[in-house]
């Protein structure tokens, strides 16, 4: 099993604590975000994983030089595009790595390795996005809609909130299947002009409303965060900090 991580943006959103470096290298817990993932990954079974660069590309690879690392080899791929367009242009760079069955990870996505686990253990449809449900949901929250066998129907930002059942964590697990046909829209949406401004997600909710190959796993109870504003850095730091039993050390 493959993973490929989109963690080509700088993260502005985090300045002055991404001036000089991607936030997928902030630390949390004596560890980068970057590394927690990998260990997630490494203690899930996948034994490989593609990093999409960008931003300080080589801050990410001498990141990854220094990390004793067991039972997972690391590649990275450089997006040039990456302070020109979203991160559909990251999963463009990485189309040729989408064959057979993969992941799909947002770079700024920490998770416990039960997580990984259940997605690759619950996962049957060609394309599957793990999901969480909470009272409430902000703006920011990438909101998704479902029908009661957990078919994804809806994913986005601006969903009415009288339709959200859930919100997509950035996780996701393609068949050989799905992966030709999320590499071909990525393809497809790329050619259009407003292409370069779009999520990648928004390219999953387009083959969702196509047909019925885009289904769920809840992963709700099991612990992840996201790192996009600074109180963000302190609830990580604080969740990661009771993590290192749960990970290969």
């Amino acid at each position: 099993m493959k993973a490929i991580i989109l963690s080509a943006g700088q993260g502005k959103r985090l300045m002055p604590l991404t001036a000089e470096q991607p936030k997928c290298l902030i630390d949390l817990s004596g560890r980068s975000l970057l590394e927690w993932q990998l260990r997630g990954l490494a203690a899930a079974g996948v034994g490989e994983a593609v990093i999409v660069t960008g931003f300080r590309a080589d801050r990410v690879e001498a990141a990854l030089a220094g990390m004793d690392l067991s039972g997972i080899r690391v590649r990275t791929l450089y997006n040039p595009f990456y302070a020109l367009a979203d991160n559909t242009a990251s999963c463009w760079v990485a189309r040729q790595e989408m064959e057979g069955d993969f992941l799909i990870l947002n770079g700024d996505t920490l998770f416990e390795p039960e997580i990984a686990r259940r997605l690759l253990a619950q996962a049957t449809a060609p394309i599957t996005v793990t999901i969480d449900a909470k009272d409430d949901y902000d703006a920011d929250d990438m909101k998704v809609r479902t029908d009661t066998a957990g078919r994804l129907l809806d994913i986005g930002k601006t969903l009415p909130l009288d339709i959200v059942n859930g919100e997509s964590i950035g996780f996701l697990r393609f068949t050989a299947e799905g992966g030709k046909a999320f590499a071909a829209a990525v393809e497809q949406t790329l050619r259009t002009p407003e292409g370069l401004r779009r999520w990648y997600l928004s390219v999953i909710d387009t083959l969702a409303k196509r047909d019925a190959s885009v289904g769920t796993v809840s992963i709700q109870g099991l612990e992840w965060g996201e790192m996009d504003f600074p109180d963000d850095v302190e609830r990580n730091r604080a969740l990661t900090s009771g993590w290192d039993g749960r990970f290969p050390a």
